[in-house]
């Protein structure tokens, strides 16, 4: 009995770190995980206008300015770690001419700018969404999140999470060329 008592708890542990190893590895399942559904993709953007961070920081951001050409959305704050995870990868996106828009959600503008001075600033425009409201209005459920927006101002993917060098070059890439007829 007093073996029964020891080894079930050990038998159950080691279960649930094979099950667990087993959702890690498997890599297709992983990354639907970070792709949440949105009732938004394949709806128009969500109406907003957004004050700039600050009046040295190019900003505010309204519904019009993602209309006229494909565009990237990407909901960030200075405290998300995530987000300085994914900041390279946003700034490739940028420096390669994807129009790249930012959302600042629930930050202080002083953390923000400081953030954006230390690590460079990507974003063609940036909307500061202090009380997030706005960022509520586009389903976001935590930062980064990113969306694709079409020339007619259709959101076509959303990803929840950041953007991984796989996310990039299997998603967020190939959709690009194709809206832009590439």
């Amino acid at each position: 009995m007093r073996q029964l008592i020891i080894i079930l708890p050990l038998a159950v542990f080691a279960a649930l770190i094979g099950l667990m190893a087993s959702l890690l590895t498997d890599e297709e399942r992983n990354n639907n995980l970070s792709r949440l559904p949105s009732p938004l993709v394949g709806k128009p953007a969500p109406t907003i206008s957004l004050p700039a961070i600050a009046a040295n920081v190019p900003g505010g951001l309204s519904t019009t300015d993602l209309q006229g050409k494909v565009s990237i959305v990407n909901v960030f704050a200075s405290w998300c770690t995530p987000c300085l995870a994914e900041h390279p990868l946003i700034t490739r996106l940028a420096t390669e001419g994807a129009r790249v828009y930012g959302i600042n959600h629930r930050d202080e503008a002083a953390d923000a700018i400081t953030w954006l001075r230390r690590y460079g600033n990507p974003y063609a425009a940036i909307g500061f969404d202090a009380d997030g409201r706005a960022s509520l209005e586009w389903g976001v459920t935590g930062v980064p999140e990113t969306f694709i927006i079409s020339a007619d101002g259709m959101i076509v993917y959303k990803l929840a999470g950041p953007i991984t060098p796989e996310a990039l070059d299997r998603k967020i890439l190939p959709i690009l060329r194709e809206l832009e007829g590439g």
